[in-house]
């Protein structure tokens, strides 16, 4: 049984003060029982949100770099992530696809840089509008898998977490039905099996697309969609937890 995970990213969001209510209202919250929650929060909040934040929640980060450590100016180490307690780090944003550039094969060695110190990446996936009008959304999203499943051991395949986010449905207003993203999640499944029966029935996959309180549980209700990658909710404690309430 896949427990969900609602894991909220909130870009390049947020402030000491926000980091400080989240705390706050986190300590306090009743957590629906196993429900996993994460927060990808801004390099420079990690440290105050692993201070602030409940022990059960996350802290995660949003991309890291390819190298270990050297003469890499702005960029930060998986290890330095490591050194603050982080957990999870989100790898191949949509946003860092399009705006920063990054292929497949620098996703991959992220994702690699990632595993060598034990960070769990979150693998982003989907399609942008032109693409799905295209109807090559399939196609799109199970490339982007394949290139990284293709050159993974199985022992480190099994410790990814997937994210489906449909491109055309963030920040736009416009959100997948439960059933045009069942039916992608659907595939990704399938594919995972392709590569083993078990994989494909252990690895969590969320879904990414303007996640928000008031269509989180059909999303959720959905037999191959195991929690939500959000967005702008994120950055309101109140949406964060109604989600969160409504994967319990």
């Amino acid at each position: 049984m896949r427990a969900p995970l609602i894991a909220g990213n909130w870009k390049m969001n947020g402030s000491s003060s926000l980091v400080e209510t989240f705390g706050e209202v986190l300590r306090g919250a009743e957590l629906p029982r196993g429900v996993d929650v994460a927060l990808m929060v801004p390099f420079p909040y990690l440290a105050a949100a692993r201070a602030r934040f409940p022990q059960d929640v996350v802290v995660g980060a949003q991309t890291l770099s390819d190298q270990g450590a050297g003469a890499f100016t702005g960029d930060v180490g998986g290890a330095m992530l490591k050194d603050l307690d982080v957990g999870m780090v989100l790898v191949g944003h949509s946003e860092r696809r399009t705006l920063f550039g990054e292929d497949d094969a620098a996703v991959l060695a992220r994702v690699k840089a990632a595993l060598d110190v034990g960070l769990t990446p979150v693998l982003c996936l989907g399609e942008t509008l032109e693409e799905r009008d295209a109807e090559r959304t399939e196609a799109v999203v199970l490339g982007q898998l394949e290139a990284v499943l293709d050159a993974l051991a199985p022992s480190d395949r099994e410790r990814l977490v997937l994210a489906y986010e449909p491109v055309w449905a963030i920040g736009t207003g416009r959100t997948a039905s439960p059933e045009q993203a069942q039916q992608v999640h659907a595939a990704i499944r399938a594919r995972l099996v392709r590569y083993a029966a078990g994989l494909g029935e252990a690895m969590k996959v969320l879904y990414g697309g303007s996640m928000k309180p008031d269509n989180a549980a059909q999303l959720l209700a959905q037999p191959d969609i195991d929690g939500g990658l959000i967005g702008g909710a994120s950055l309101k404690v109140d949406d964060f937890l109604a989600i969160c309430q409504s994967a319990g």
